[in-house]
């Protein structure tokens, strides 16, 4: 179990609520941990192997969706990293990737192929999402004619994303680059959505995030794992209700259930709780990559 990888003798550039990104000089090194969080607060109790399956299923679509756009994995073989990373080979293995440095855009591109969470309670009271018109008489998670991209900021210290129109987002980046980008998006989210759908999943919204490489942009961050998408079991899938996710839900609901106030001190977890997520994530590895996740420990 891992590792929240405090002792690392590396210039760490940023830490995440999950990641912890190196700066190499010429490239990135992206770390995956096995914090959790939960309504925005990092929890003191760690979830074993959550790290490696966030990695592993990220380069399984960087992969998968490569002909789509090009994005910033370079390796995550611990053999071909820098000479001053391999002291730390067995630490980063598998829960660490190789990247591009790029200039990353300021904004998050979210897209939904159902009506849910926050895009279900602003459809109730406006009948759009970031401005988005929908069809009258939509149930909670149903599926949409057709994806919509809502795009959010990109908030950094704490602060809360904010949706913003489609306007909005082309002021921040230039008309011909949003346009580009929020195609890519949706062609990413289909593509994504049509390989899950052949494993039994429904893909009902995403994340993604997008950075500047030679004037045009790439895929970067993370890609489609439970923490940036929202992931349903077809067999059990019923508009008209909320679903359960291959996510935290039992992080969440927990945390619900001993109403705490969400703010410090932040509880930690207790053992069923964590083993409980943790087999939803690796169910969701399984079933997503269709092979058998092997601990390390």
């Amino acid at each position: 179990m891992t590792k929240t990888l405090e002792k690392i003798d590396l210039p760490l550039l940023w830490r995440g609520k999950v990641r912890d990104v190196y700066d190499l000089g010429d490239h990135l090194l992206l770390v995956a941990t096995d914090r959790i969080s939960a309504f925005d607060f990092v929890l003191p109790t760690l979830v074993p192997d959550k790290g490696i399956v966030l990695n592993e299923i990220s380069e399984f679509w960087f992969k998968k969706l490569s002909h789509v756009i090009a994005n910033h994995l370079i390796t995550t073989d611990v053999n071909r990293y820098p000479a001053n990373v391999k002291p730390y080979r067995q630490q980063f293995a598998r829960r660490s990737m190789l990247v591009q440095k790029t200039e990353k855009l300021p904004v998050e591109c979210i897209v939904r192929g159902y009506l849910a969470g926050s895009g279900w309670k602003e459809y109730q009271k406006a009948q759009s999402i970031c401005g988005v018109p929908l069809p009258k008489g939509l149930l909670e998670s149903e599926r949409l004619p057709e994806p919509i991209f809502t795009p959010t900021t990109k908030e950094e210290g704490g602060k809360h994303d904010e949706n913003i129109t489609f306007e909005e987002f082309a002021a921040r980046l230039g008309q011909p680059l949003a346009e580009t980008v929020r195609a890519k998006s949706l062609e990413l989210y289909k593509a994504a959505r049509d390989e899950a759908e052949t494993k039994g999943i429904i893909l009902a919204d995403t994340k993604f995030e997008f950075g500047m490489v030679g004037g045009q942009p790439i895929l970067i961050d993370e890609a489609l794992t439970p923490d940036s998408s929202r992931f349903w079991d077809a067999k059990i899938y019923q508009k008209g209700r909320s679903q359960d996710s291959f996510d935290k839900q039992f992080v969440r609901d927990y945390l619900e259930e001993i109403k705490w106030a969400k703010e410090p001190p932040v509880p930690p977890l207790p053992p069923l709780i964590v083993e409980k997520t943790r087999a939803k994530y690796i169910d969701a590895f399984e079933r997503l990559t269709g092979t058998t996740f092997k601990s390390p420990s």
